[in-house]
Order: structure tokens, then sequence, then C-alpha cells
């Protein structure tokens, strides 16, 4: 069935777990999305980050997504990820999608509030939920376990509480990737999380927060952020390191097979993440 996050967020937020929002890219990473869920009776959140155009059209992620979440027993929202432009997002919204980001997170503060507000406000009159971000969660150095020497402990790039505060009054938005220390991509080691930062967060703000660059991000880490305040965390790295991982040093005669293992190995880690962050049952 399809949902808002908000629905999904409501639930999650009271009881004190986070959902795992995976990025697909084809058929088959949305159909085994969507199949663990069920298996295992948890929501989940199908996000397409628009990044991934050159796989699938915007038109073409939503029509994969509603095709397998219309049909799910177990509620399924529809999220577009790390929309880069207002007029995207827009369309996301005109098209169905259930929930939109719209990520200005690398621009200056007072363009992310214009353009966050902006879509807030379409994307309300339609019913669709909005997430923003602010703090960039970028792809560059974090402090991790092995740099953590060599690198100054920067927090400017991180989420301040009051800014955070202001921009949730200003632009209306319904849930807040924070950078509290994780990165999109691969680690050199494992990063260090503020979870002062985070509670602070927490404590602060009305609207459910979300954690980007789950991915390598270290087990203990995550399970805390699950349970200590983040109610959304994306991951999409993890899901194409298994895939490989499930095919590495066999010899395959045909590529059908060589799929399907590959799509074995996406499902038993999202089977990992869904325990790992306690979510919830629909």
């Amino acid at each position: 069935m399809l949902v808002t996050t908000k629905e999904m967020f409501e639930k999650s937020r009271k009881e004190g777990y986070a959902i795992v929002a995976p990025d697909f890219w084809d058929s088959n990473s949305c159909k085994v999305y969507v199949e663990t869920a069920e298996e295992l009776g948890v929501p989940v959140i199908l996000s397409f980050a628009q990044a991934h155009s050159e796989m699938l059209s915007v038109e073409e992620a939503l029509a994969l997504a509603k095709f397998y979440g219309e049909k799910a027993s177990v509620p399924v929202a529809i999220h577009l990820d790390h929309g880069l432009d207002v007029e995207t997002v827009k369309k996301a919204v005109d098209l169905g999608y259930t929930s939109v980001m719209i990520d200005a997170s690398s621009q200056p503060y007072e363009v992310n509030v214009a353009r966050t507000k902006e879509v807030c406000d379409y994307a309300h009159a339609h019913g669709v939920v909005v997430e923003a971000e602010l703090g960039h969660v970028g792809s560059g150095d974090v402090i991790t376990s092995e740099n953590k020497e060599a690198l100054t402990d920067d927090k400017s790039i991180y989420t301040e509480v009051e800014m955070a505060k202001q921009f949730v009054e200003e632009t209306g938005v319904d849930s807040l990737a924070v950078s509290i220390g994780t990165s999109h991509g691969l680690y050199k080691g494992t990063p260090v999380i503020d979870f002062d930062r985070l509670h602070e967060l927490r404590d602060a703000l009305p609207i459910p927060l979300v954690l980007h660059g789950g991915s390598g991000s270290g087990d203990d880490n995550l399970e805390r952020c699950a349970t200590e305040g983040i109610s959304k965390i994306n991951v999409f790295t993890d899901f194409t390191i298994a895939a490989l991982d499930a095919i590495k040093g066999e010899e395959y005669i045909n590529l059908y097979k060589m799929i399907l293992d590959a799509d074995a190995g996406i499902k038993e880690k999202l089977k990992y993440y869904f325990r790992l962050f306690h979510t919830g049952k629909a």
C-alpha cells in the first residue's frame, strides 16, 4: 500500500526505530526491496535519486515503484531523493511521488530556505511531504577512525541547532536531513558520529530527522542513530557492494543466474539493515 513518509515517521518516532530508505536503480532492486519488506512485515521507503537518471528517468522510476508498492501488503512510500532543482521536484510531485527531497544544502542558507519553502508550498498543496537538508552531507573527507588524529574536528559543516530551528520555522519542511559526521560514498575507516549534536537536534526540532550516507558508517553508529533520534536512514552503496560480493568468484554461463544471485545478496543486506535499525512491524 502506498503511504507518505509522514505516516511512517509518526510510528517510528513514537516507538524509537528508523526506516531504511534504499535507493533503487532498476526494476530488480525495486522489486527486491518491496519483497524483503513484505517478508519481514515492515515498512519501506523506495528512494530514487535524481542523480541516477542515467539508469531510469523520474517517470520510469515512479512507474516501477507504483507497480510494486501498490500491490504490497506493507506501507510503501515513493521518495524522490536529492532533488537538485525545484523544477524536477515539482515534476515528481505532479507525477505522484508521495515524498520528495529538495537538496539545496550546498547553497547559501538564504537560497536553501527559499527553494525549500517554494517546494513545501507546492508539495503540501498536493498532499506530498518534503525533506530538505541543512549542514551539507558531502562526499569529501570526514572525521573517521583512521584520520581523527590528522584532521581538525571542524564542526562547521555540521547542522547547527539554532539554525535548524529557524530553517524549519521558515520553510515548513516535514523532515530534515542533518549532518552529524557521515558522508556519501565509501569511507576509509569508520566515521566519528557527533551523537551530542544528534541529541540536541532531536530534542530541539518537532520534525523527524534523516541520516544520509548510511553505507559503511559502522553498525554501532547506525544502530545508535536509529534508536537515538534518526527516523530514516538512506543506504545505497552497500547494496551495490552486496550484489557484487554475492557473485564474486563465480563463473557464470548466463546473465540470468548472475542477476538472481546479485539480487539475493541485496536482499540479505536489506534484511540486515531492517534488523539493525530495529524497524518496527507495519
